[in-house]
């Protein structure tokens, strides 16, 4: 099922009241997600018997009509209840009610070596850590290593922050309905959920305008119309942008780096502003870039053509790339991205460089660098847009699951990087590419969201042994790839 929409676990609950109170009844939601449920499992049965751990609400429920469909299909099934179904309300308590067999008390001992796991325990609704009997069979079947297809979320992970509440079973697959949540893509959650099944159960999709979601998964729908626009014939370099890179003499690769992906990413001119003495360095590398020697960086910025700035990528931390930064930021309506170096000189100051911020600004941190400015309090997507609120920036806050955010309270979260993006220098060049799609006039949410998908892509395609020189060269495979 299609849509980049991520869905809070309040959300999908008014989702689900909106479609039910639109005509679609509760019943026939509940009886088409545990079939979706019971298809995947007997996908990964084969002759192996079935255990389905049912919990005490709505994803209980799901359990005893996915067992219905196992049994009535042949497979031999068997259930395990945390409490007393008796006590089940709803929807759930009819599913059990259907249900024509034994139900267990839920214990480590219904678990068998060669059996294959339903986890329909808790899902996305779970609001505190699990304990008692839960975290035993818990902790069991992950020491089992059972092969287990989760019900709408691992049973342990918080569906809106991907955090582990004490325990949590691993998935080799979670199935879940309408739309994901974000506990399914940000880590650690995203460690639980194998691969992850969108199922339609009958939700209208017009239900996502009364719900108005603002956090996605970072995919090309969300963007590719805004950042990759149709090329005309009559394109050039000067109407394609001018971003200028500031480089330092000790650190001369970064920039470079930068430089190669902002080209890549399809900015008409890129220069090279740099220490006089470092210019013969510079000039050794790419012949395309336009190598600069930097006396008065505001005078580097003047020519109005000069409409993208990167500082940050080996620029050393100090009062240069401070005072650098300051300059980009009060240069006018030009795009400033920020990262690494120019973020870490605002550490003891960051008041001065969120007060700086006019107008289109990306932001780059990693853990580290963010911590320093922003502290760490809260998930990381409740993190990451609360700085973009008070830097007046948008921030893209790296990592395995990268969260970009923006000051207007949208956010993604991207699940393109591949682990071997963990190299020196893949963040200079991620910078490059989100300076290069900014020279061509994309929104700055946009054009974040843009680099850093693209960027995990490139990635991809190059595979394991990536070095950082890697990405720019397999960038244009990736911009194929989107037409």
């Amino acid at each position: 099922m299609n849509g980049y929409e991520l869905l809070t676990v309040r959300q999908m609950g008014a989702a689900d009241k909106s479609a039910i109170k639109g005509g679609t009844p509760g019943l026939s939601l509940m009886e088409r997600a545990g079939r979706a449920v019971a298809e995947r499992a007997a996908r990964l049965a084969g002759r192996r018997q079935i255990v389905v751990l049912c919990g005490p609400g709505n994803n209980g429920g799901d359990g005893y009509v996915a067992a219905r469909y196992l049994k009535n299909r042949g497979y031999r099934v068997r259930i395990a209840c945390l409490g007393d179904p008796e006590k089940l309300t709803g929807d759930a308590l009819t599913n059990y009610k259907r249900w024509n067999g034994v139900v267990e008390p839920l214990a480590p001992m219904v678990l068998e070596e060669n059996c294959i796991l339903v986890d329909a325990l808790f899902g996305a609704g779970l609001v505190r850590d699990i304990e008692g009997v839960c975290s035993h069979v818990i902790n069991a079947a992950a020491a089992l290593e059972l092969p287990t297809i989760a019900v709408d979320l691992p049973s342990g992970i918080n569906g809106d922050t991907g955090e582990v509440m004490g325990c949590a079973i691993p998935a080799v697959e979670t199935v879940t309905f309408f739309r994901k949540k974000p506990g399914h893509l940000l880590y650690p959650g995203r460690g639980y959920c194998g691969d992850v099944a969108v199922f339609d159960i009958g939700i209208p999709s017009r239900t996502l305008d009364e719900i108005r979601p603002e956090t996605f998964e970072n995919t090309p729908a969300l963007w590719q119309a805004k950042v990759l626009g149709a090329r005309q014939p009559t394109d050039h370099k000067y109407n394609r942008g001018h971003a200028i890179i500031a480089g330092s003499t000790m650190m001369a690769g970064a920039a470079r780096l930068a430089a190669r992906g902002a080209r890549r990413a399809g900015a008409g001119l890129v220069t090279l502003s740099v220490p006089k003495e470092a210019v013969p360095t510079y000039l050794a590398g790419d012949p395309g870039n336009i190598v600069e020697a930097r006396a008065d960086f505001a005078e580097t910025l003047r020519d109005p053509r000069r409409n993208a700035v990167l500082i940050g990528p080996g620029a050393g931390v100090g009062d240069e790339t401070r005072k650098m930064a300051l300059t980009a930021l009060g240069a006018g309506e030009k795009s400033v991205v920020l990262d690494a170096d120019a973020l870490t000189s605002f550490a003891d100051d960051p008041k001065t460089l969120f007060n700086a911020i006019k107008g289109p600004c990306v932001l780059t941190p990693h853990e580290g660098e963010f911590q320093r400015l922003f502290g760490n309090k809260g998930d990381k997507l409740a993190r990451a847009r609360a700085a973009a609120e008070k830097s007046h920036a948008v921030i893209v806050l790296k990592g395995a699951d990268t969260v970009i955010a923006s000051p207007d309270g949208r956010a993604a979260i991207n699940a393109s990087a591949p682990p071997w993006l963990g190299t020196a220098g893949a963040g200079d060049v991620l910078a490059g590419i989100l300076t290069g799609f900014m020279a061509q006039g994309a929104p700055m949410f946009e054009a974040a969201c843009a680099a850093v998908w693209s960027h995990g892509m490139a990635a991809g395609i190059k595979g394991p042994g990536l070095i950082a020189e890697d990405i720019a060269e397999y960038f244009p495979d990736v911009l194929k790839q989107l037409g």
